[in-house]
C-alpha cells in the first residue's frame, strides 16, 4: 500500500511540479505513491478545491500546494 497520497487534478502545473519531487524522493527511499483527482470525487472537490496539490502521508495530511523534499523524506523515514 503506498504511505504517499497526492490529491491533485489535471492540468495543475504545481500538482506536476509536487508529483516530480513526490517520485524522485519515492524512488529514492524505495516507497509508492498513489495520485487520485479531486474532478472524480466531489466531496474531495470542496474539500481540496483551493489547495491542490495536497499530499498525505501515511494516511495524514502533510504538504499543499508546495512539496518539500527535505520535508517528505523526513516523514517517509519516520
Amino acid at each position: 500500500m503506498p504511505r504517499v497520497t497526492l490529491y491533485g487534478r489535471p492540468g495543475c502545473h504545481l500538482c506536476d511540479d509536487a508529483r516530480a519531487v513526490i517520485e524522485a524522493v519515492c524512488a529514492e527511499l524505495g516507497e509508492s505513491y498513489t495520485e487520485v483527482s479531486i474532478d472524480d470525487d466531489p466531496a474531495l472537490a470542496d474539500r481540496f478545491a483551493h489547495e491542490i496539490p495536497v499530499t498525505f502521508v501515511d494516511g495524514r495530511q502533510h504538504d499543499f500546494w508546495r512539496v518539500s523534499p527535505d520535508r517528505l523524506r523526513r516523514a517517509l523515514q519516520g
